[in-house]
């Protein structure tokens, strides 16, 4: 949002619409890098795990024992049940709240999001991914940046299309409807962290520091960005925040539309 390298030309960069690579791809990729493991490497790994686990063992059974008459200070270990257990998070993802920040390469602007997003998962089909993607989500991104030297505020008002979290920080996409600056159509990313413990909540947004394909189009103009990307939430919040409510990443459905 802040200018920077593209502060002559309007108030906001407008990177074209990505194409984006179906999640399928990257599924067989990754199958096909997998398949090409030599017997010889598997059974190397193999024995080395094991080697692991048994030198684990045994350290473990070392550490443990006490001398007669001694107690032990040893404390056992949380099972893997328990650590997964203590962050599973709400039913459902969302994050809302409104603020203004401050970004550091434009310290004297005016800089607003407000987000309302809830995850709704697998509820949009896509190419070569029929059941949606556990990420998808709805809701409504309201940005405005006012620049002072100009005396203008360029706004947008987009659709979430996208929502993941983890822990008190979120990513969202979503697709811009209205604007008096931007193109229509265009995605932005933009991700939220929860302020605690007298900290102040933070957002960061795609088109702020990072180019999220690392090139240009033939008209010059920034790369676009895929699905919940977003770069990590570097501006603070200098009035308002935001609520991050996290949730699992829900399993595949087993009925196909």
């Amino acid at each position: 949002m802040g200018p920077g390298p593209g502060a002559a030309r309007g108030c906001i960069p407008s990177p074209r619409r990505p194409h984006h690579l179906p999640q399928h791809t990257l599924i067989r990729k990754d199958f096909t890098m997998r398949r090409h493991l030599t017997a010889p490497r598997a059974t190397a790994l193999a024995a080395g795990t094991a080697a692991l686990l048994a030198g684990t063992v045994s350290a473990s059974t070392a550490a443990g024992d006490s001398r007669p008459g001694e107690r032990s200070e040893q404390r056992p270990a949380a099972t893997a049940g328990a650590v997964a257990g203590q962050d599973r998070g709400a039913a459902t993802a969302r994050v809302k709240g409104s603020a203004r920040i401050h970004f550091t390469l434009r310290p004297q602007d005016t800089i607003r999001f407000t987000i309302d997003a809830t995850s709704v998962p697998y509820s949009t089909p896509r190419p070569g991914v029929r059941t949606g993607l556990p990420t998808d989500a709805r809701g409504t991104l309201r940005y405005s940046h006012y620049i002072p030297e100009l005396g203008k505020t360029g706004w947008a008002v987009a659709e979430v299309d996208c929502l993941s979290t983890g822990g008190k920080t979120a990513t969202v996409t979503a697709v811009i409807k209205k604007t008096n600056v931007e193109r229509v159509g265009k995605r932005v990313g933009i991700s939220f962290q929860q302020g605690e413990n007298g900290a102040p909540s933070r957002a960061g947004f795609s088109w702020g520091i990072a180019n999220a394909d690392g090139g240009t189009d033939s008209d010059g103009e920034l790369g676009g960005t895929g699905t919940c990307q977003a770069p990590a939430p570097f501006a603070p919040a200098i009035e308002g925040g935001y609520r991050v409510t996290h949730a699992e990443v829900p399993p595949i459905p087993t009925t196909r539309p």
